[in-house]
């Protein structure tokens, strides 16, 4: 039991169910009369860390960090290596987090334990620590964020979902597992609702006699009224046990109910056809949505999921997904409108598994994406689902997420739609690179 076994894919809880903290597998330790432990559960990885090459001063080198790290510089990637170690790192970590959590919300599990917390360079070369070969910090999570989710005393808490609208409540059920040497004695277990400044919304206190040990401990339910959230915006639960180091956090995400998507000036198409270009050709803007036109050979066969990659590409003969998270810059302004931080986070996920990447090998070496899928390491292929250009004469912004479809039950993608707009027809939008029209066909189908 864990939340990416063998084989599973991209059909897994993480990849293949929106994302929510209120599962457990109950359902299949309760079918065994003997004690029933994960195995290894996780193996999720984080990208190489090229810094740690040095490091190798014995009988051992580190050849396989320096194929990586050549093929990566062959795909004018170099300057980017460390900046795809941090973002699939948090990655890694949110799946360690939901991997982890789920385990200790099974009431009956006897346990779990992870394949380790250091890399292991050996059979293919498996990044699957938050610790290196050597182990050392990466410095993506500290010991203390780690801590929150494993360590003998854990707050958990049960929410069906992640994503809300403002017109709806948000509900946990609070719970807590302890393991500890001793029960806690009339603990105070105090919640927190708190925005992206660290405002505190809502505080919510919960008293107990006694925890004893176990897990599923009843702790109480809170519900927070969403209605006064105008903005879309992140906001963060935190559970403690007062006057002791024990606390966890969730992120979770409000978009307002009547989300408005402005068109402006811009012109939306899948395919770039003789009116685009008539449009490009006048200096106009073309949002071009190519997903479901993308070939095998242009990012299709690019098998992309929320979650990092499970051990290896190399050694579970590609089993998906192939990628680490995505990268991108919160501060640009076609994320003015859109809430995100610089890697995937749970809002990721509808847009994420509504994607085709697109691999732009081809195109200017100087064109860094809006976001960027971070490719395997053995393959280091440049990837995107969003990039701008200048081509035809006009602007043009590409786009591999399906903006298109159900956009009235998926408020993350057409929030990420709205911000994309907006940031067109603002003066902001100036693409730097020239791409040939010609290219730009090829990636949509044409």
């Amino acid at each position: 039991p864990r939340i990416q076994r063998w084989g599973e894919g991209l059909k897994s809880i993480i990849n293949g169910e929106p994302p929510r903290t209120d599962f457990d597998y109950r359902d299949y330790v309760s079918g065994y009369r003997v004690p029933v432990v994960g195995h290894e559960i996780g193996q999720w990885c984080a990208y190489p860390d090229f810094s740690e090459i040095d490091e190798y001063t014995g009988v051992l080198k580190a050849s396989n960090f320096e194929i990586f790290r050549e093929t990566l510089n062959e795909n004018h990637m170099g300057s980017q290596a460390h900046d795809f170690l941090m973002a699939s790192g948090k990655l890694q970590a949110l799946c360690y987090k939901a991997d982890i959590e789920a385990a200790l919300r099974t009431p009956g599990f006897a346990g779990f334990h992870l394949l380790q917390l250091h890399d292991f360079p050996g059979q293919g070369t498996a990044l699957v620590g938050v610790l290196n070969a050597f182990f050392e910090n990466k410095g993506y999570i500290t010991p203390e964020e780690f801590r929150m989710f494993c360590n003998e005393t854990v707050p958990l808490a049960r929410m069906k979902r992640m994503v809300f609208k403002n017109n709806e409540l948000f509900e946990a059920e609070i719970e807590i597992a302890h393991f500890g040497e001793k029960p806690l004695t009339s603990p105070e277990i105090i919640c927190r609702i708190s925005d992206k400044a660290g405002k505190i919304l809502k505080e919510y206190t919960f008293s107990k006699e006694k925890i004893e040990n176990g897990n599923c401990i009843t702790v109480g339910s809170l519900s927070f009224d969403l209605s006064e959230i105008l903005a879309p915006q992140k906001l963060s639960l935190e559970v403690s046990v007062r006057g002791t180091p024990f606390r966890n956090k969730w992120d979770f995400w409000v978009y307002p109910e009547n989300q408005q998507v402005n068109k402006g000036e811009v012109i939306i198409a899948e395919k770039l056809d003789r009116n685009t270009e008539e449009v490009l050709k006048k200096g106009g803007s073309v949002l071009l949505l190519n997903y479901g036109h993308i070939g095998q050979e242009m990012g299709a066969k690019v098998a992309i999921g929320v979650s990092s990659i499970f051990w290896n590409t190399a050694w579970t003969h590609d089993q998906p997904p192939h990628t680490l998270g995505i990268l991108c810059n919160p501060g640009a302004h076609a994320f003015d409108s859109f809430p995100t931080e610089y890697h995937s986070n749970w809002q990721w996920w509808d847009p994420v598994t509504h994607s085709q990447a697109m691999i732009i090998d081809s195109l200017p070496s100087s064109l860094k994406p809006i976001v960027q899928p971070v490719d395997t390491w053995f393959k280091n292929r440049r990837l995107a689902l969003a990039f701008e250009s200048r081509t035809g004469g006009g602007k043009l912004l590409v786009c591999s997420i399906d903006l298109k479809n159900n956009m009235d039950t998926r408020p993350v993608s057409r929030q990420l739609l709205s911000s994309f707009l907006n940031y067109m027809n603002s003066p902001f939008f100036n693409p730097e690179n020239e791409v040939d029209i010609g290219d730009i066909k090829l990636l949509s189908g044409n």
